[in-house]
């Protein structure tokens, strides 16, 4: 494969899998049908109950009881924080999301670290944090990263891996420039990244326990010790918040496939399934057992065609919520308000401003 040096240098650095790029290209070439292919195969159902559960509501006493065990956890050093921070860095204007101020001079990124200090401020011990960035993430992250890790939250970069874009007939696409193009394959790079940058083992070795993981975009996404609390209390190696569905939310939700209680992405449901049997919408936050995920896992990749200088690229992504097909899951229901506040864009960033705002300023991660 001829590359030029700088993204020969790229590719190297940051985990390029040849052997499943030149699969993939074959696949392209060959015609297979890789759109219907991202289809699951098997009987969905709905939940059953009791595999999708409440958070207690804020002030009664079993919502006391879970921060109070949750809060201990923390102190005993059981719990770290993970916060995705890949993908592409192209919704800002090339300003990479974590980075872009949101409210009080502060980012998302800012932000989201801010809760965390203030948790161990709050316990008197420190919370690991580790930042999954990528290729077009890292060099930004880190410097944020260098300027707030402390004593108290030391910080940690894990980049994601890389890949490079197809054309549909499974040719290397190259862009307007006549460059190639890479991409971060999705977000289900976590575990792998956590282990190719030796975290999980840093982790367990130091007596870590639960790994916190929320998106940097969602700021309501905060390291409630209820949360933790609850996680511990229902036992299970993975617990996935959820949220009632809104009018036009769209994505994954929990779901029995084959008897098994999984997240299932949206674009995966056949078009015989009817998703509004589906009540909840997965809010891609989650609590994990650190040894539960210390091990590889064959997280599938699924076909998505991008919209590149007006042409259509390839590209094939994991998905963090896969980890539910590969370990027991409880699925938390938690309150909108309190818990899911995404912003994906601009738009969406001025539309939310307001709330946000409140919301920062209620949680003392901005002044």
């Amino acid at each position: 494969m001829q590359l030029d040096p700088g993204t020969r240098e790229v590719l190297e650095r940051f985990g390029f899998d040849l052997a499943r790029l030149t699969a993939s290209a074959a696949a392209l070439a060959r015609g297979d049908d890789l759109r219907a292919a991202n289809y699951t195969r098997g009987v969905l159902e709905p939940l059953r109950p009791r595999e999708l559960l409440p958070l207690a509501a804020s002030g009664g006493q079993m919502r006391s009881g879970l921060y109070d065990n949750g809060l201990k956890a923390i102190q005993k050093g059981w719990v770290g924080a993970v916060i995705l921070a890949g993908g592409m860095a192209t919704r800002f204007g090339g300003v990479v999301k974590a980075n872009q101020v949101v409210a009080g001079g502060r980012s998302f990124l800012e932000c989201k670290l801010a809760d965390l200090e203030n948790v161990a401020r709050a316990a008197g011990a420190p919370i690991p944090v580790w930042i999954m960035t990528s290729f077009a993430t890292d060099a930004a992250i880190r410097e944020v990263a260098a300027a707030r890790s402390s004593e108290l939250t030391p910080i940690t970069c894990a980049p994601q891996f890389v890949s490079l874009r197809l054309t549909p007939e499974g040719e290397l696409f190259r862009d307007a420039a006549g460059a190639l193009s890479p991409y971060a394959p999705g977000h289900g790079d976590l575990t792998f990244a956590l282990l190719r940058a030796g975290a999980i083992a840093k982790f367990r070795g130091a007596g870590g326990r639960h790994l916190f993981v929320s998106n940097v975009d969602n700021l309501a996404a905060t390291l409630d010790p209820a949360v933790i609390g609850a996680h511990m209390f229902y036992g299970k190696p993975m617990t996935a918040e959820q949220v009632r569905k809104a009018p036009g939310d769209q994505g994954g939700g929990p779901t029995r496939l084959d008897g098994k209680a999984q997240i299932v992405e949206g674009f995966r449901f056949p078009p015989s399934f009817d998703q509004s049997q589906i009540e909840v919408f997965n809010t891609n936050t989650f609590t994990v057992d650190a040894r539960a995920i210390d091990r590889d896992f064959p997280l599938p990749y699924y076909y998505v065609e991008k919209q590149v200088d007006g042409r259509p690229a390839v590209q094939f992504e994991r998905l963090v919520g896969e980890l539910s097909a590969h370990m027991p899951v409880q699925f938390l229901e938690v309150e909108r308000a309190e818990r899911f506040l995404p912003v994906k864009d601009p738009e969406d960033l001025g539309a939310r401003r307001p709330a946000l705002e409140a919301l920062l300023k209620a949680r003392q991660m901005i002044g």
